[in-house]
């Protein structure tokens, strides 16, 4: 999957050379600090989890959470985690940041062993948590400094960074403005900017854009990608499928703590879902139900609305062409469809 160079007045003039985010005139605006050169084994690989398992309670309440996950981060792509609410998603991400012991398995991050050499390895990680965590006594600038100095950053290598952080994360003209001043959105994109302080190797999102509106939401995803241009992994959990799909290099499907699927977006959905899908809304679609059976390889009907998924639509669409009090819609499989049909379609808690 091709990348696109990152988007904007000065972000279009930046590369990602030998590790360094260089800027106009070759100035190097993102460099790491004090690191050792890669291994190989880092050169392959940023993140390695094989086996993991996790229980929670005691005695006969005792329930596995993470249930033998295995998968590997390759340098440079962005790598989705999707499951319903209680898959196990955000305990993977505390096992693989060394905020919770797993009960067998290993961890292989940044080359460190997790969870003994954790706090070495988050030296070179970011993370944007699911709930923002901004300090409301300190302006947007004071925030990124104070975070800075819990990685051991010297200030004004702090102050170094501020004028790129605050321009990738637009909020330059904020610099000054207290946490309360700021909407939704800005302060999504600056927690962003407090994860890239210390130049991470790794960011761990866990679901960075919920509650966000849709402009807010698109900012989000081209800074993303202007990460990704820039060498950076990514390691991401969400909810809304649209944003894997556009984001995720490669992704896996978690369910009850197993890993259920694995691969590239487009090769799952061909893999595991008919290539068309016929949505048919209205009174009459349950009644039609039955004969929508004999015209297409599966059904689905939840509420008024019925699913059918097919590889031959034609049947289907002559025949509703011809039906009264249905509306249709013809649409080509997505994401969201794979991730209904292997974790079903009903809530989760």
């Amino acid at each position: 999957m091709s990348r696109r160079q990152p988007a904007g007045k000065h972000l279009d003039r930046q590369t990602f050379t030998h590790g360094k985010l260089v800027g106009v005139c070759g100035k190097i605006i993102a460099s790491p600090p004090n690191r050792c050169p890669l291994t190989a084994l880092e050169l392959m690989s940023i993140l390695r989890v094989q086996d993991l398992h996790k229980s929670y309670g005691k005695g006969d309440d005792r329930r596995p959470v993470i249930n033998g996950v295995s998968f590997e981060l390759r340098r440079g792509e962005c790598y989705g985690l999707l499951g319903p609410n209680g898959a196990g998603k955000t305990t993977t991400l505390k096992l693989c940041l060394g905020l919770t012991a797993p009960d067998s398995g290993s961890i292989t991050l940044v080359g460190r062993d997790i969870p003994g050499q954790a706090r070495q390895a988050r030296a070179r990680i970011g993370v944007v948590p699911q709930i923002d965590s901004l300090d409301p006594d300190f302006s947007v600038e004071e925030n990124l400094i104070v975070y800075g100095r819990y990685f051991g950053m010297k200030r004004a290598d702090i102050v170094a960074r501020l004028d790129w952080l605050l321009e990738f994360s637009n909020l330059a003209a904020k610099r000054k403005a207290y946490i309360n001043e700021l909407s939704g959105g800005m302060k999504r994109r600056l927690t962003l900017a407090r994860a890239l302080v210390n130049d991470p190797d790794i960011i761990f999102m866990d679901e960075p854009t919920t509650g966000l509106d849709p402009q807010a939401r698109h900012m989000i995803w081209e800074r993303l990608k202007a990460l990704l241009a820039a060498g950076k992994t990514i390691l991401l959990t969400t909810h809304f499928m649209d944003e894997a799909e556009r984001l995720c290099d490669r992704l896996a499907v978690i369910d009850h703590g197993r890993l259920i699927a694995e691969g590239a977006p487009r090769e799952l959905i061909a893999r595991h879902i008919e290539s068309q899908v016929v949505e048919v809304y209205g009174d009459a679609a349950p009644a039609w139900a039955p004969k929508a059976r004999t015209l297409a390889e599966r059904v689905e009907t939840s509420g008024e609305t019925v699913f059918c998924y097919t590889n031959h639509a034609e049947p289907l669409l002559h025949d509703l062409s011809t039906a009264e009090g249905l509306r249709y819609l013809h649409r080509p499989a997505n994401l969201e469809d794979l991730f209904l049909k292997l974790t079903g379609r009903e809530m989760r808690d």
